[in-house]
């Protein structure tokens, strides 16, 4: 199944009641930039989902930058913008592609079914001429009911057991520019380098002008990795990940799972090992 819906396919289903629009835009550091923006224009019956406030839960001691939100909470805010398990999500962000990738991987985790990131994000539907407005759509509650999906999820055990026994058919993949992975610099978190073991593969390389790239080309960028492994995905804090994961799958990879806590959750523990 493919993890990526065109703006041309998506417009003919636009005022269907099966399909629900989220709006997941968002700067890093200008928190409210996002939802400033959604209130301004969007998608035509687009709900908006916050980075922080709805994707993300409070940062900890543990956990990383982007910890998982409560799922409770998060299931409070699907069932308030009346969506089901049965309702077809449409994800898109301002065409950086990461805030939305957010979204699909963790409702993918949730257990739903159909959920996808729309190519090209808002920039493209708006210069495309598509229907956007100003309207805060507001929804019937429904019910949600969560079935995590465990086989996506990758925990901070998982990544200290590679780290420790490297086994052979697993990949850990760093998704942050070349010089965060190697050390060169770090400009947000406290440590540099990377966690041992990992292979970088940035995660901007899989995308083009806000596009995901073809499969052909998406399958060039993992070249020399098996798809029969097993592929640990990380970032910063578990948010650049995501392109690449939702990249690999495009790809044909089957086992893949993302660190959610990252290189940020790594380090808060001291006597983990960096390279």
């Amino acid at each position: 199944m493919s993890f990526i819906i065109e703006k041309e396919e998506l417009l003919p289903l636009l005022n269907s009641s099966d399909i629900r629009i989220c709006d997941c835009r968002f700067q890093l550091g200008s928190p409210d930039a996002g939802y400033n923006e959604y209130k301004k224009d969007h998608i035509s019956g687009a709900v908006y989902f916050d980075l922080e406030k709805d994707l993300s839960g409070q940062v900890q001691e543990h956990g990383g930058r982007h910890p998982l939100p409560d799922l409770e909470t998060l299931k409070v805010k699907l069932e308030s913008n009346g969506i089901t398990n049965d309702t077809v999500l449409i994800a898109y962000d301002g065409g950086e592609g990461s805030f939305a990738s957010r979204f699909v991987w963790l409702l993918s985790y949730l257990g739903h079914q159909k959920v996808f990131v729309l190519n090209g994000g808002f920039r493209a539907w708006r210069d495309a001429g598509y229907p956007i407005d100003s309207n805060l759509t507001k929804y019937v509650p429904t019910e949600y009911h969560i079935d995590l999906n465990e086989s996506v999820f990758a925990s901070f055990q998982t990544v200290k057991d590679y780290t420790m026994n490297r086994p052979d058919d697993i990949v850990l993949m760093d998704s942050r520019e070349s010089k965060r992975y190697e050390g060169i610099e770090e400009p947000i978190d406290k440590k540099a380098g990377h966690i041992p073991g990992a292979v970088n593969k940035v995660w901007t390389n899989v995308l083009e002008n806000g596009y995901f790239k073809k499969k052909e080309d998406l399958q060039s960028n993992f070249t020399g990795i098996g798809k029969d492994k097993e592929i640990i995905v990380y970032c910063g804090s578990g948010v650049t990940a995501s392109p690449n994961y939702i990249a690999l799958k495009e790809a044909g990879f089957i086992d893949v799972k993302i660190y959610i806590g990252s290189f940020s959750d790594w380090i808060s523990y001291e006597d983990n090992p960096i390279e």
